[in-house]
C-alpha cells in the first residue's frame, strides 16, 4: 500500500501550482490533483467573491472539443436537456446519464455554431475526477466517423474570475467587450494578446467569467489579475460559495445513483421537446409515479453544522443523509443539502440531524440559500 508521500508524488499539479506555493497557499488532494484549499483564509476569499472579485485555478477540470456535421443531434442522445435550442455563443448546463438515469457527471456544453461546410463545434467542460470516465463514455456513444473528439485538458488552463467586480478587473486584459455577454454566453477572445475562450459561467452564485487559455498565458493572466487586486481563492471558498447557491457537487450531492429528478435538477429534463436519450424511460417513470426521495435544503440552529454523511432523523428514525453542509459565511448560520423521503421534503418540514451522537433540530428551507443581486440573466 502506497504511503502518504507516494500519494502526494502521484497527484497532478496545474501550471499555476508554483504561484500558489509562492503565495503560501495551503494545498489538499482533490480529484487526483494537488489543489489550493485556501490562500488568505476561506472567510476572506468568500467575502471577496460576494462583494468584489476573487479568482480560482480550475485548470484541473476536463476540457474537450468536439466537431462534426451532426454533433448536436449525437449529443442529444446522451443528455436529458434539449441542446437543439442552443444558438451559437450559448451554453447549457446538463448531465450525462447512465441507463438507470443516474448522473455520470454534470457538464457544460458550449455551442460554438457551425461553419460554411455545416460542421458544428462545441466545447464540453467536465469535472476533474471524472474526466477519464466522461471521455470513455463519450467516445463509446458518439459515432467517431462523424464526430472528431479531442481532449485538450493537458494543454489548456482555466481561471475563474468571480464576483460583482469581475468584469472591472478582467476587461482591461481582454480585447473584446465583455459587457454584452449574457449568463452562459461565451466567445472566442483575445486575452493579453493571445487567443482565449471566455464564458460567463461559474460555480459561485455570482456574476463572473471562466477563461480558458494556453498554459503560459494562464501564468501571466493570474499574475496580472493578482497585481490588479483580485483575491486568489481556493477550494474551501469555492465550496462555501457554491453551497450557499445550492449548486451540486459531483460525488457528494449527485452521483451515478441519483437521478436529476431526485436531485432537484428537473429543469434540465426536457421530455416534451426532444426524442430518445439514455435514461429517458426511467425519468418518464419517475415523473409519472413521483420520486421516492428528494434533495432538500436544510437550516440548523446556532452553530450546529450538518456535515457530509451525517444522518437525518424524523420521529427518532433515520430517514436520510446529509450530502453537503457548512456554516454560511454570508448568512451567518449553518446550511446543508440532504436526501430525504419525498413526504418529508416540503419547505417548513421539521427534522433532526445527528451531530456527534446528539440530535439537533433542522428545518427544510427553500433553495438556493443565497441569491445574488448581481447576476446577469440569459
Amino acid at each position: 500500500m502506497a504511503n502518504q508521500e507516494d500519494n502526494a508524488q502521484s497527484l497532478a499539479r496545474t501550471v499555476l501550482y508554483q504561484l500558489g506555493v509562492e503565495l503560501k497557499a495551503r494545498f489538499t488532494s482533490f480529484g487526483g490533483w494537488e489543489m489550493p484549499v485556501q490562500f488568505s483564509g476561506i472567510s476572506r476569499e468568500h467575502e471577496a467573491v460576494r462583494n468584489a472579485a476573487g479568482m480560482f485555478d480550475i485548470s484541473h477540470m476536463g476540457k474537450f472539443t468536439l466537431q462534426g456535421k451532426n454533433l448536436i443531434s449525437q449529443l442529444q442522445s446522451l443528455v436529458p436537456s434539449d441542446l437543439s435550442r442552443l444558438q451559437p455563443g450559448q451554453a447549457q448546463y446538463t448531465v450525462l446519464l447512465n441507463p438507470q438515469a443516474g448522473i455520470i457527471d454534470d457538464i457544460i456544453v458550449y455551442y460554438q455554431g457551425e461553419d460554411t461546410t455545416g460542421t458544428q463545434r462545441a466545447f464540453i467542460i467536465v469535472n476533474a475526477a471524472t474526466t477519464g470516465k466522461d471521455k470513455a463514455w463519450l467516445l463509446q456513444h458518439l459515432d467517431q466517423n462523424e464526430v472528431q473528439f479531442q481532449d485538450i485538458s493537458p494543454e489548456k488552463a482555466l481561471i475563474a474570475v468571480q464576483g460583482p467586480k469581475a468584469i472591472k478587473f478582467l476587461q482591461p486584459l481582454v480585447q473584446q467587450d465583455l459587457q454584452p455577454i449574457k449568463a452562459f454566453g461565451h466567445l472566442q477572445a483575445t486575452v493579453l494578446g493571445k487567443p482565449a475562450f471566455i464564458a460567463r459561467t461559474g460555480y459561485t452564485g455570482e456574476d463572473g467569467f471562466e477563461v480558458m487559455v494556453d498554459r503560459d498565458v494562464a501564468v501571466e493572466l493570474w499574475q496580472s489579475l493578482h497585481n490588479a487586486g483580485v483575491i486568489p481563492c481556493g477550494l474551501g471558498a469555492r465550496d462555501t460559495l457554491r453551497l450557499e447557491a445550492a449548486m451540486a457537487l459531483y460525488g457528494q450531492d449527485i452521483d451515478d445513483t441519483t437521478t436529476p429528478l431526485e436531485a432537484g435538477l428537473g429543469w434540465l429534463v426536457h421530455l416534451d421537446t426532444k426524442g430518445d436519450f439514455i435514461g429517458r424511460a426511467v425519468l418518464e417513470q419517475q415523473k409519472a409515479a413521483g420520486v421516492q426521495r428528494r434533495l432538500v435544503g436544510l437550516q440548523t440552529q446556532g452553530r450546529n453544522i450538518a456535515r457530509h454523511g451525517y444522518q437525518i432523523l424524523s420521529a427518532g428514525k433515520v430517514v436520510g443523509e446529509v450530502t453537503s453542509g457548512t456554516l454560511s459565511p454570508t448568512l451567518g448560520y449553518p446550511v446543508a443539502l440532504a436526501y430525504v423521503p419525498t413526504k418529508l421534503a416540503t419547505v417548513g418540514q421539521e427534522l433532526e440531524v445527528e451531530i456527534r451522537g446528539k440530535a439537533y433540530p433542522a428545518v427544510v428551507v427553500k433553495r438556493p440559500f443565497y441569491r445574488s443581486k448581481n447576476r446577469v440573466t440569459n
